[in-house]
Parts: C-alpha cells; structure tokens; sequence
C-alpha cells in the first residue's frame, strides 16, 4: 500500500501498535511482531509509557508533557528486544550503539513518523480472531550525511573474542571489508537476518536532491555521533581500539637499528679490513728490524732454569711412574679395570634425558620459570596433531549465491572433500580402543566429564557440527523476490565470516559454532588464502588437541598410545589411492619419536666411523721392518687397547656422574667419544711413534726404557690433557643444560682417559713389548718367528718426509711469508664473516631427511595464516575487581587508553615489528559485557526457591525478572568489588550459547594470582623470527607492567609476561652469543696457563699457543657462515670441542720447539715440525678424517652440518694451523734457544759415555748386551772428543718434544 501525498506530513503515523506475527517470516531469533497499518496523528505519553520511550529511545525525549511518539508500549518492548542482540556486539562503543538506535527510533516511534518512512506493502493478520492490515515492508529515507556518521562509528567496532570487527556480523555477505552504509543498513532491514521482524528499504538519499523522494517525505538528517563523543544520556567516548579517532597520539616507532656501517660501507668489513692492513704492516716492520729484537742472554739464563727445573722434575717423575707401571703390568691393568668398573656401575642408573625443554633450557632461566608459572596456575598448552591437506590439480568454481553473490570456490572446497574429510576425521576419533580420545582430549567447555562430542576438533566440518545431513542439507530461499536453493555454500560463506554466530541468516537456519560448543576461527581451519578471501583457502587444516599431562603422570601414556593410533591411521589413510588428499601430518610426538629414530638408524654410521679410526690406529701403529715380521711388529692389540681406554675413559665418566644424579644425553654419547678418541689417539701415537724411533740404552731393561720414553713425553701429554680437563670444568659454568653435561662429562672422560693411559696402556705396551722381544705372533702368542727384531730406530715413512721435504718446503724464507699473509687474511676475513653468522637452529634440521615432518613443515609455512598463540600472563599483586584495575585492562569504552589490551592493539598495527597478528581478546571485556543490563546473560530470579540467586539465559524471563546490575548513567558499566566477585563465578560457569554469547571464560582457580589474555603471532617461519618474536613480546610486556604498575592498590613486584609454548626453545638465542664468548673464553683461559706454567713459565710460547688457538676459533665461525652452518648450542658444543681439539693440534708443537736446542729459529721449528708434527699428523689428523667422513652417510641433518661438516672444518683448520702456520709463526716470534736445557744435554752425553765404557768391561762376555754395547761404545768413543760431541748435539734431536 502506498500513502498518498497528503499523508506525508509532520505529527503523524503510519502505523501503530501491534498487529501480530509477521506470516511471510518463519523462524527467527525474536518474534517477528509487526505494526498495524494506522495513518493518525501522534500520541501524547506520559507515565509508563514515557518512561519506557525514555529507556529504550531518549533520542526521543522531550520531557514528559511535551513528547508525542508513534509506537505503542508494546512496540517499544519488541524495539527493545530487536536491539538488544545487535547493542550487545556494539555495546562496546556507546556513540555507535546509540547511532544504531537512533534511526531505528526514528522509524519506528518518531512523531513525524509519517515523514521519513512510506508503506510499501501490507498484509492481512489475524490475532484472537481480529483481522487488521499489518505492515510487513516499508521505505526509509535518510541522508548519507547521517548514514555515513553512523557506519563510521561502527566500522572499528571489534569483538574481543575473535580480533574481528562487528561490522562484518551486520553486513552479510559484504563482510568488513566490503561493507558499506548502503549495505550495511541493507542487511538491518533484511527480515531474513533472524533480528528485523519486516523488511526495511532504506534509500540513502544525498543533501539537496529530492529525486526518488514522495513528495512530503523529508529524508531523516539528525545528528549522528562521532565515536569520540560521549552520548546524551552520559555515554563515554569510544575506546581507541573501537574507534581510531580516540586513539591518543602514539609517537611514531623509532626505525629498526640500521646495518652497523663506517664511511658508507659494512663496518665489520672496514674493520677487517684496518685490521689486516695493520697486522701485516706490523709483520712487515718486524721484518725489516728483527736484528734487532734480541732477548738479553741474562733474561734467557734465568728462563730457561726455570724450564730446566719443571721439565727436569715432570720427566723425572713420570719416568719413575712408567717405569713401575710396566714392571707390574698385570696388576696395574686389574687395578684399572676395577676402578673403572666400580665407576661404569653407575650407569646403571643412567638417565637419558630426550626432553628437549630439560636439554636446552635451563631449570632457573626465565623462559623454565615462566613456563612454570604458566603450567602451575593454567594447564600445559595443549598437545596437537594436526594434519594439512590439499588437493592440488583440482579445478575451482564461481558460486552464485543467493545471498552473498559470486564466490569463488577453490577446486578443494568442495562438498565431496569435505566429506572425505569428515569421514577421516571420525575415523580418526572412533579407531582408538586402547586409548579413548575423550579420556585424554581437551575439552574446554566440560573438562571434568567430556564425552566425545566434547574433545576439541578444529576443522572445516564443525561449521556443520559434523553431521553429514547438515552437510547435505539444501532448502529454497527467497531474498528480494528472487528464489533460489541455498546449501552447504552458503552456510559456509557466512560461518566463515561470522564463526562466533549460533545461527546462519539462510533459511538452512544451521549453527556456525563446533559440535564442543566452541567456534572455529576460519584460520585454524583452511589455509592457502589471500585477503580473507576463505572459500579460495588451498588447504584444510585438521587438529586434534589433547591434554598435556606431566610425563609421570600414568595419562601421558595414555596421550602417547592414542598419538601413535593417530599417526598409523594417518599413514595408512595416506597410503590408500583412492585418496583425494595430498597432505602433511604431526603428532606431539613426532618430533621427539623422529630425533629417536634417526638416532638409532644412525647407530651403525657412528659405529662404521669408530671401527674406521680403530683400523687405521691399529695398523698405523705398527712398525712394518720386514715382511716375515708382520704379525710380529704389527700393533693390532695395542691399538685395540687403546680405544678401549678410551671406551672405559667415558663409561666411567658417564657412570661418575650417574652416580650423583647427573643426566646424560644423547648429544654425549654422540660428541664426547668422538673428542675423547681425538685426544687419546694422539696421546697414544705421540708414545708409541716415540718408543718406536727409540733405542734402548746400555744395560737399560725394556720396562726403564719404557719408563725413560714415557719420562720425555708425559710432560706433554699431560699439558694437552689438563688443558682441556681444566678447559671442559670451566666450560660447565655454561647455564646450558646440554652444554654443561656435556662440559661435566668431557672433563671427567678426558682426565680419567689421560690416568688410563699413564696406567693401563702403558701396562699394555710392556706387555706387547716382551712379546715383541721375543718374537712372538700378535694374535697367535704361541707362535714365534726367527727373524730377529732390527736394533735400530723405526722412523716410518712420514717422519723422514717430514724432516727432508715438507720442513725445508714450508719454512722456506718466501714460504714463510706466503704462510703468513694467507693466514693473517684467512682470520681477518673469518672475522668478518663471524659477525655476519646466522644465530639459531631451525627445527626441520632436527628432522632426518625424508621425514615426514619436514613436509609438514613445509605445509605449515606455506599455508597456516597465522603463528603460534601468545599469552600475556598477570601475576599477583593486581587488583582486577576495582574499577581502576578493570580500566586499566579492558579495551571497550571507559577504559585507559594506554591500557593492557589496548597496548597489545597498537602492537598489532605493526606487524612486521611487534610480529604480532590478532590482538588479545580480554576476559574483562566479556565480563562486563556479560553484566550488561541490556542483554539477558545475567539476571537473578525473582521467583521460587532461589530468589536472589543467579538466574541462567535459558530460563524464562517470567522467572528472572531482574537484571544483575543497572543500567550505569554514563554508559560505562563497572561492578563494584562486591559485585565484582560475586557474580565472576557465574560468569565463569555461563556455557555461551544463543541467549547469551558470553561466558566460560578460562581463569584458573588460582585467580587473581593469575590470568592470562591470549593474542596470536604472526606467522613464524625460523628460528630468527620466534627470537624476535619472544623479544618483542617481552619488550610489550615490560611496557605494560611498568604502566599497570601506577594503578592504585598494586603490588610493586606485580608483573605481566608473555608466555608462548616455543619460548623454552629459543630464549637462548637472546644469550647464546655472550654465552659462547663466556664459555669459550672459559676454554681458552687454562690452555694459556696450564701451557705456560708447564714450560716454566714461558709466556711467550703460552701466547703463541693461545694466538693460534683463538685463530682456529674464529675461522671455524667463519667457515660456518660461508658454509651454511647456523652458531646454537649444538655449534657452541662443538666449538668448545674444537679448542680441546686444537689443543692437540698446537700445544704438542708450541712445546716441541720450546725445548729443542737447535741453534735458529727456522731449525728449532723445522725439528718440531718434523719430529712432532708427523706424530700430530698421524694421531690427531688422520684419526679424525677418516671417523669424520663416514658422517657425511647419517641420515640425520643435525649430524650432517654440525657432526661430519664442523668437525671437517674443525679438524681441516686446526691441521692447517698446527702443521703449516705455528710452525712459521714460532719461526719468527717463537721463544729463544733454552741454554739450561742445552747444558743438561751435554752433562746427559757425557754422562751416557762414561756409562758405557764402564758397561763394556761389565758385560764383556754378554752376547745381545754385549754386541749392542760394541757398537755404541765404538761410535761413542770415535766421536769422544768434545767439540765433536757438541757437533752431535748439534745434528741429534735431543728431546722430542
């Protein structure tokens, strides 16, 4: 029906009162009652009636004896009810929610009604037998002026618990994004939207422009608030978080530090460069002026007898030892075989620790305490298993839906996959016996009895609460006179959009929330999309989340078995070809059960790399004289003895630190026999090659020479041991769990191995020696062979080359150098490079190749839309019941600007900063939201046994007459304390349902000593990311404690912290690289003293050591970067390896030349060179590489880069400096010539001579004796005179080492 002109004038209606229930509605969320057709003049009300206008409509209000209104008292109660539902999403900005009011107010009560609406359709309503015409659509006229400052108060408008805008609930199919005033007032007047009990046209008409408008209709242009107005009846302006005008001013963030740069260029290579530049002008100038750097021979005198009296005593003593311990061999090795076996007894008790937390955190750090925290008051984040599923090759398509328009359809949202999905999903939670999903689930709305439907699933199908009937249900829908079917489509469009509705505007009239009663935020089910644009989503995401218990708890068991069901079902479904799916999956498990794995599939790599190195050992050792020999000279046991010292050095080490409770793990049993062997290896070559290229003295017996061998080369063996013991002790000061065991274990597996050696293997040799001398078979001892043992020294093939081709090459004046310019720019190159070094360790390289994780994380990366969730964790000491502590939480309107939630807000506006993504959602917020009068969520009963009481949403309103508090004059609703916690457990018991959307929150029963407000992280992609993410978050949290702190009635240790379920793992990358310089440092410390105080105090061959030890170091890290090697906690392991490591390489070296009495620098270093370094080559070089290279074939990554590549590098670098630059560089800055030692030497030959003069007449008659003495006594005596003694000394290699 359409008025006619004379009807659109001031002071009258076009309907009033009610005329009954809408019959072109069916079911909605209200009554749809609608008005009666009544073109009259409007009525004067006072009273109830005025009261009642004045309540719902005080835009209305013009006092008591001057207001007229066109709605009756009933129509003002329906208006109210109408309103209620959308005022409590938008409640949260008063000047919005009175716009919203406003024109609704206007249409329906407005004296002047008949002037901004015109009836366009009537229909026949029969009510307690009385037809009347009702109204069931009208045309409203307003004016963009109004209608645009009303949506712009709405737009910003969020809803806490989602991060969402409402807007996006009350426009459609448009959304947020594409929502409109036009649109938006559209959906308001859509009587399918289950709230609008007719249809409204608005028609939005321009100022000044009268086409389109009847004649009489003047378009509506009151005065819409800003949201940064405080409303008429006392309303407070809008929070900044809802309303963008009330944000303060917030300074502009300072920009990220830029690259450290000097005169345009990277500073670190400027200084590299000023560096090397330097270094080699200084090396130059000495150089030019070395004649004239000459130590005082006074100085020289009085170091070298403080040499002379601590090498003396060390041989001494060590010669004496040795010789006992090869007098007794067999006592001594069952004397060591009882010590280590009552300290390997201990390992029956070992504890294997494989948590990752207890690895590599530390139990007093603050990511383990806050944890603590965290899983004291709340439960432990929850265990996931997730699967990521695509369908690639799949053709998508355009949907026209009735209600939302064209939408694209990927070719994986389909409805016949999403039945596929469905069906794995509940094939996934029935296929459980031994372990019931619900007995282990999480299940957040009923965790003390969940039934199945109660464990949380998140996945596409919950949009259907999982029934396949929901799924295929499909009904016919008219919208603006146009007919069509609506399905699955539709729903889906709409709960993706508005996950948090209980009921779709379709006539499906279906729920969006989970069958557990919870909603499914569209990012945790689909991934793969762009620009909200979710029904093109690439990827389903599946997660099943279970309760994380206590790992002694008998339930993590439980947990574990059902995983372990879930990962076969997954793989078995993987493996079926009628599979639609491509996908990825995980298991909490996973991680954990693949590290295992791979461990034990990389067993017998670890055990190839051991038997290579014992092969080599046992046939490098041998002396090889003749052929007829072989079995003889071979050293096949000895070397076998040898490992086995070095087996019991660490079984005993790791049953040691059994004993006292000390966790091993698994990087130990890796790590620690490796390095072990390295230094034990080199120990026994360095004794062996040297009793080899001995020959034994007149009337010496083979135990003394034994002892006389062990006397010249203990001291040296034990100045590498004891620096690196002393340099793992130190290295235990780390806060590291992983790097302090392995330290502690290192020491303790180091000194005991260097106690075996001076004991059992020592013993072994004197054994193998008297086999030997009497010429019997290694392995068959009954067997003997008649060719005879030469009496001369056995010098192999590699120390000869050593004395007359590589020494003479590389020492070499030109030679040395090259050696010196390639070396001084390798470490200032390396040193620029180590400050460009990737810190962290991503965790796909903790995974094998070909696992199935690293997919899933390849899924994971390319398709989840956001990161992990980040709680900000309240500790006691804050006040949340005072009206104070609410405001300094909430985000809704009356609270702080600078509040908790609200600091959070401004965070996320800069993502690529603060790597936050979703703003936390406030259980403060949803409280007095909940308390508001104007929704039904709570009230008290008036009536029955429990008047007074707290009255649910589901009960009648007859019953529950009184609403818990009243509505506040100013439009900011705060309960008092006493309110406060009287009806806060009400709150947290509400299920949230259709009624009353709010409740259950999780507050611990520990409240108020904590809560937590949860925001999500962008996503988080390596571990450099989730560093700067965890120090973002704390830098926030620090913020908000400091301004939380100025609340009235604080504690001043109160705090606030951010708490995300990966922080245990990647808070050492905020330390590691001071740790590492501490550790290190720690390492490097004892090799400088224990070297000089060894050699008497000689700092300058100390120095020297230490200058090529920090060399290695810092080219090690170099090589790291080019290579690809990221620094963590398993490099910083390695690193401090690779200084015990160097330790061999150069302290054997350094002491060598420091006690050789060659005449010149470049012929002390060319007899080190030779002596000790075939003996370095052959026991520390060449046992590694070959153990090294067998790691290149581990499956494990971990092994890969931080096992076979870093020991490569390790090994490869300390080679090179040990046997190519400590060499040239003790040629020139090398300690002088050590005349103490040279006179001790001559006092030794002379003495040597007149022992065997006097041991020819003794054993005359003697024949082995006998014969050796003849021809030694001949030669000594043909060169007896002196100055041709002292040119022997000359040409004979007087010690070692």
């Amino acid at each position: 029906m359409v008025l006619s002109e004379a009807q659109h004038e001031p002071g009258h209606c076009v309907f009033y009162e009610e005329c009954g229930r809408n019959p072109s509605i069916g079911e909605s969320l209200i009554p749809p009652i609608v008005p009666c057709l009544d073109y009259s003049q409007a009525r004067h009300i006072k009273g109830e009636h005025y009261r009642k206008l004045k309540e719902v409509c005080p835009i209305l209000d013009r006092g008591e004896n001057n207001t007229y209104t066109c709605c009756s008292i009933k129509q003002l109660s329906s208006l109210e009810r109408s309103l209620t539902l959308s005022k409590a999403v938008l409640i949260r900005c008063p000047s919005c929610a009175e716009n919203f009011a406003h024109l609704h107010c206007i249409n329906t009560c407005s004296p002047n009604q008949s002037q901004r609406v015109k009836v366009t359709k009537v229909m026949n309503v029969t009510t307690l037998g009385k037809t009347k015409e009702a109204v069931v659509a009208y045309q409203s006229f307003i004016t963009t002026t109004f209608a645009d400052a009303a949506f712009q108060s709405c737009k910003n408008v969020r809803i806490p618990a989602t991060g969402g805008f409402a807007i996006s609930t009350m426009c459609g199919r448009y959304g947020a994004k594409l929502c409109t005033p036009q649109r938006w007032y559209d959906f308001q007047g859509d009587s399918s939207n289950g709230l609008a009990p007719l249809d409204i046209d608005f028609r939005l008409i321009k100022e000044g422009y009268s086409e389109g408008v009847p004649e009489g209709v003047i378009p509506y242009n009151g005065r819409a608030l800003k949201c940064n107005e405080t409303t008429p009846s006392g309303g407070q302006v809008c929070s900044c978080q809802d309303c963008q005008e009330s944000c303060p001013s917030v300074p502009p963030l300072l920009p990220p530090p830029s690259p450290f740069r000097l005169l345009g260029i990277d500073g670190f290579l400027l200084i590299s460069i000023v560096l090397f530049c330097l270094l080699i002008l200084a090396f130059l100038l000495y150089l030019s002026v070395s004649c004239a750097m000459r130590s005082m021979k006074r100085k020289d005198e009085e170091r070298g007898k403080r040499k002379k009296k601590a090498q003396a005593f060390l041989s001494l003593k060590f010669q004496q030892w040795g010789t006992v311990m090869a007098t007794y061999p067999l006592t001594v090795l069952l004397l060591s075989a009882v010590v280590v076996a009552v300290f390997s007894a201990g390992l029956k008790s070992i504890e294997l620790t494989t948590d990752p937390v207890e690895l590599w955190s530390a139990a007093n750090s603050r990511a383990r305490q806050e944890k603590d925290f965290h899983d004291t008051h709340f439960d432990p984040f929850f265990r996931t298993n997730q699967l990521i599923l695509t369908a690639p090759g799949r053709k998508g398509h355009i949907y026209d839906s009735l209600l939302f328009g064209q939408q694209n359809f990927s070719g994986l949202v389909s409805k016949d996959l999403i039945i596929e999905l469905l069906q794995l999903q509940k094939n996934i939670q029935v296929r459980s016996p031994e372990s019931i999903l619900k007995d282990v689930c999480f299940a957040p709305l009923n965790p003390s009895n969940p039934s199945l439907t109660d464990c949380a699933v998140n996945s596409l199908p919950q949009y259907f609460q999982n029934s396949l009937d929901n799924i295929n249900a499909k009904v016919n829908m008219t919208e603006l006179g146009v007919t069509k079917e609506v399905d699955w489509r539709d729903h889906l469009i709409y709960c993706l959009n508005s996950p948090l509705s209980f009921k779709d505007i379709t006539d499906l009239g279906l729920s969006c929330m989970a069958d557990y009663g919870a909603p499914v935020f569209p990012f945790l089910a689909v991934g793969g999309y762009k620009n909200d644009d979710y029904t093109n989503a690439q990827a389903f995401i599946l997660t099943f989340s279970l309760n994380n218990y206590a790992r002694n708890n008998p339930k993590f068991k439980v947990a574990m078995q059902w995983e372990k069901e879930f990962l076969k079902i997954v793989q078995d479904y993987q493996k079926n070809p009628s599979t639609n799916f491509t996908f990825a999956y995980m298991a909490e498990r996973s991680l954990e059960d693949e590290i295992n794995r791979t461990t034990a599939e990389d067993i017998p790599i670890f055990m190839i790399s051991y038997a290579v190195i014992f092969v080599y050992i046992a046939v490098a050792l041998g002396e090889y004289s003749s052929c007829k020999r072989i079995l003889v000279d071979s050293k096949f046991l000895v070397g076998l003895g040898g490992i086995l010292v070095v087996a019991c050095s660490v079984l005993a080490s790791m049953g040691f630190y059994s004993w006292i409770g000390i966790p091993s793990s698994l990087v130990i049993l890796q790590v620690v026999p490796f390095l072990v062997l390295a230094v034990g290896a080199d120990n026994i070559f360095i004794f062996v090659l040297e009793y080899q290229r001995d020959v034994r003295r007149p009337g010496e017996k083979r135990e003394e020479q034994i002892g006389r061998v062990l006397g010249n080369v203990a001291p040296s063996m034990l100045l590498c041991s004891l620096s690196e013991s002393v340099c793992f002790f130190l290295g235990a000061l780390s806060t590291m769990p992983a790097v302090k065991s392995f330290a502690l274990y290192a020491a303790l597996a180091v000194l005991m191995d260097f106690i075996l050696q001076m004991t059992a293997f020592v013993a072994l040799l004197s054994l193998d020696a008297r086999r030997q001398d009497n010429n019997r078979c290694e392995l068959l001892c009954c067997v003997s062979v008649s060719t005879q043992r030469p009496n001369k020294p056995n010098e192999g093939f590699l120390l000869p080359f050593m004395r007359k081709c590589y020494a003479p090459v590389l020492l070499h004046r030109f030679t040395r150098i090259i050696v010196m310019l390639v070396f001084i720019f390798v470490f200032c190159g390396s040193l620029f490079l180590m400050f460009n070094v990737t810190v962290g360790l991503d965790q796909e390289l903790a995974m094998p190749k070909g696992s199935y994780m690293l997919n899933y994380f390849q899924y994971l990366y390319k398709y989840f839309e956001v990161g992990v969730p980040v709680y900000f964790v309240t500790k006691k000491g804050f006040k949340f019941s005072s009206v104070e502590g609410m405001n300094a939480v909430c985000s809704s309107v009356g609270c702080d600007q600078f509040s908790l939630t609200q600091k959070i807000q401004y965070a996320t506006t800069y993502p690529d900063r603060s790597y936050l993504a979703i703003p936390a959602n406030s259980w403060v917020d949803d409280f007095i939201d909940w308390l508001n009068p104007g929704s039904k969520c709570c009230r008290l009963y008036t009536l029955g046994p429990n008047a007074g009481k707290f009255c649910p949403a589901n009960q009648s309103a007859f019953l529950c007459g009184r609403k818990c508090m009243a509505t506040p004059p100013n439009g900011v609703l705060r309960p008092s304390v006493e309110q406060f916690n009287r009806f806060l457990p009400d709150f947290l018991g509400n299920r949230p349902d259709l009624q009353c959307p709010k409740g259950c929150s999780t507050l611990p029963p520990t409240f108020p000593s904590a809560s937590r407000f949860m925001a999500y992280h962008t996503p988080l992609t390596n571990s450099q990311e989730f560093t700067a993410a965890l120090l973002m978050a704390r830098e926030l949290a620090h913020n908000i404690t400091m301004g939380m702190r100025k609340v009235p009635g604080t504690s001043p240790d109160f705090e606030v912290f951010p708490y995300t379920v990966t922080n245990v793992f990647y808070e050492q990358y905020l330390t590691i690289v001071p740790e590492g310089l501490f550790n290190i440092s720690m390492c490097l410390l004892p090799t400088f003293v224990v070297c000089c105080l060894l050699l008497g105090l000689d700092l300058r061959s100390g120095l020297l050591n230490l200058i090529t030890i920090i060399m290695i170091v810092v080219d090690t890290v170099g090589i790291m970067t080019l290579w690809g090697i990221d620094y963590n906690a398993v490099a910083l392991i390695n690193l401090v390896t690779a200084v015990g490591i160097s330790v061999e390489f150069v302290s054997h070296m350094t002491r060598s030349f420091a006690l050789s009495t060659k005449p010149t620098h470049v012929e002390r270093a060319m007899e080190a060179t030779a002596n000790m370094g075939s003996a370095v080559f052959a026991g520390v070089a060449m046992t590694n590489l070959p153990g090294i290279l067998v790691l290149a074939f581990a499956k494990a990554q971990l092994i890969q880069i931080f096992f076979f590549r870093l020991n490569l590098v390790i090994t490869l670098l300390g080679m090179a400096h040990g046997l190519i630059f400590l060499p040239v560089l003790l040629s020139y800055f090398g300690p002088s010539v050590n005349k103490a030692v040279l006179l001790q030497l001559q006092q030794a030959k002379a003495k040597e001579l007149e022992m065997r003069n006097n041991m020819r007449q003794v054993y005359d008659n003697l024949s082995y004796d006998d014969n050796e003495m003849k021809r030694e006594t001949q030669a000594a005596t043909n060169d007896s005179r002196p100055s041709k003694v002292i040119e022997n000394q000359k040409e004979e290699r007087i010690d070692h080492f």
